[in-house]
């Protein structure tokens, strides 16, 4: 499971929509729960396996309660084999921590390493054994705390287990031959434990065939209004949220005076971003990268009127409101309504822009908010210049984030203008590109002259050809890459190696470098980095990984430059 932000998992947790699902589940898990429970949330069931581990957590930690709670969260996705969903699952039932100290061991009962992980039977067994020991460890307890005295049978604690499954549905395709004897967990341990499924599907697409799992209580979890997720989102503002969201955020961004500046910012990014997604957790963190920029010029504008406050204490004009705020003084006010629609009117485009980047993950929030940081003082600058003098900041901190590609090694230079001669030049061109000897250019065939077929009506006749430079890049697979990558090397790095008399034939050092370990180590750093983009699954072992270039012309052009490379000679159709 995914960890969620303190202050918006408790947000989420005094909701309504979610206090009904925790409440709901107290009740039962504190009473006579069923075996089985499906809770159902087809929007967000990343935030209610979280709700859900947040009221497990604090039903266990109540020491007064009649319900000893022990419970087990595992996620469907990483425990895509029987073993390591039993292994994650008695461990966390048993509160043991594999250390590799100690040689990454899991739990187990006794010092004869008996293994728990084995088959289903095997897993029984491990429950059984963890829900003995917990009771030994509560009737010692137990007594202790009565004394001499011998406690009523009645007055001692019921130990109860819980063990949730996050994404059930993916056990349907993971571990098909589990979802039956999860499903009927209490029946076959003959122990106090309860399985709960989230899932996004409903269980008529996860049910086994031959209704071989019991029917399971059902949890329905309610779909989440625009002013719902507002209220979650603005009860997540606190100061702990700067320290949530990135630690180079001003601490002041975060004051309690700014929160209903806060609760319009969002107002106006759900409305940008609502369309495309209303998840709160997605909101939350593109609302963290923009919000630092967007109470920016409020904070300069304070900090200025402060520095002045204490340089000219006795002057008789520190009250004037020199920045159209609305206010004077030290004491940090919510900006007035001018001033909020000043910054909504210049930060608004640039929500789209962060919703493009931050959705699919394309870049960092906090590298996103460094690179779109408004410039000092905005509030200062005329209203009808504020927004040029924004877009040439933020051009200029986007010029200066590109230049940070000259601290590349030099070899990743070469990969990188090599990529962009294989996500630009078609395949068929690379022999008469790169070709060198005697063979390098093949003999082209005369074609055959035929009649020329006659333009249909209302056309010119003629197919106009795009430049592959403007429909983007290709994809190419790694060894061509690898191949390109060496004639740039034979041709423009030969100067600069060292002296290697090893190495006497032709083309044998260049061989030596394109095959170390090195280069496909810089490679998977470049398509880390985004400069290279992979398009073959990652996990596939099978066949040759195939990428797309990350970078521009522009930027090819530069490395280019700075390697002694003359791109538009290497480019099918140069510029």
């Amino acid at each position: 499971m995914g960890a969620l932000a303190p202050s918006l998992r408790d947000a989420l947790a005094a909701s309504a929509e979610y206090e009904l699902v925790t409440s709901h589940l107290s009740a039962l898990l504190l009473s006579y729960p069923p075996a089985f429970i499906f809770v159902h949330d087809p929007e967000n069931a990343r935030l209610t396996a979280s709700v859900i581990r947040a009221n497990l957590e604090t039903l266990a930690a109540q020491n007064d309660s009649s319900v000893n709670v022990t419970y087990a969260c595992i996620n469907g996705v990483a425990c895509f084999s029987p073993r390591i969903l039993f292994d994650t699952a008695l461990n966390a039932l048993a509160r043991w921590t594999p250390d590799w100290e100690n040689g990454a061991l899991n739990w187990s009962p006794r010092a004869d390493g008996r293994r728990y992980n084995d088959n289903v039977d095997a897993f029984v067994h491990g429950i059984q054994s963890i829900f003995a020991d917990r009771m030994a460890a509560s009737t010692r307890m137990h007594s202790t705390g009565k004394g001499k005295e011998k406690a009523a049978p009645a007055s001692q604690p019921t130990n109860r287990m819980v063990l949730v499954i996050e994404r059930a549905e993916r056990l349907k395709d993971n571990v098909p031959d589990l979802l039956v004897p999860l499903t009927r967990l209490a029946e076959l341990t003959q122990v106090d434990i309860i399985t709960i499924f989230i899932s996004e599907n409903q269980w008529q697409d996860i049910r086994p065939p031959l209704r071989a799992s019991p029917e399971p209580y059902y949890v329905d979890v309610p779909f989440l209004s625009k002013s719902a997720t507002l209220d979650i989102l603005t009860a997540a503002f606190s100061p702990s949220a700067s320290r949530d969201a990135s630690g180079s955020a001003d601490p002041d961004a975060y004051h309690p005076a700014l929160k209903p500046l806060y609760a319009h910012f969002l107002a106006t990014l759900y409305s940008a971003c609502g369309p495309f997604t209303h998840d709160p957790t997605e909101l939350s963190y593109i609302a963290a990268a923009r919000w630092p920029g967007f109470v920016q010029p409020v904070l300069d504008a304070h900090q200025r009127r402060s520095n002045s406050a204490r340089t000219n204490a006795d002057d008789p004009m520190n009250g004037i409101d020199e920045y159209g705020d609305g206010y004077g003084g030290d004491e940090l006010r919510p900006p007035s309504e001018d001033v909020r629609l000043r910054l909504t009117r210049l930060f608004t485009p640039s929500f789209t822009a962060a919703l493009e980047a931050l959705y699919p993950r394309i870049t960092h929030a906090a590298h996103w908010a460094r690179k779109h940081a408004p410039p000092l003082d905005l509030l200062s600058v005329p209203p009808a210049h504020a927004a040029q003098a924004l877009q040439a900041h933020t051009a200029d901190a986007q010029t200066s984030t590109s230049a940070g590609l000259e601290a590349l090694p030099r070899m990743a230079k070469f990969i990188l203008v090599a990529a962009f001669l294989a996500s630009t030049n078609p395949a068929r061109s690379d022999l008469r590109m790169f070709g060198r000897g005697p063979d390098e250019r093949s003999r082209r065939r005369r074609r055959k002259v035929g009649t020329p077929r006659k333009p249909k009506p209302g056309t010119t006749g003629t197919a106009v050809k795009i430049p592959q430079r403007l429909l983007g890049p290709t994809t190419f697979p790694l060894d061509r890459l690898i191949a390109i990558l060496g004639v740039l090397l034979e041709e423009n790095d030969a100067e600069t190696r060292p002296v290697a008399p090893q190495y006497s034939l032709p083309g044998e050092y260049t061989e030596m470098e394109i095959s170390r370990v090195a280069l496909y180590a810089q490679v998977m750093e470049l398509a880390s980095m985004r400069l290279l983009v992979r398009t073959s699954p990652a996990d596939r072992l099978d066949g040759t990984p195939t990428f797309k270039c990350g970078i521009g012309y522009e930027l090819a052009g530069k490395l280019a430059r700075e390697l002694g490379i003359i791109l538009n000679d290497l480019m099918f159709e140069p510029l």
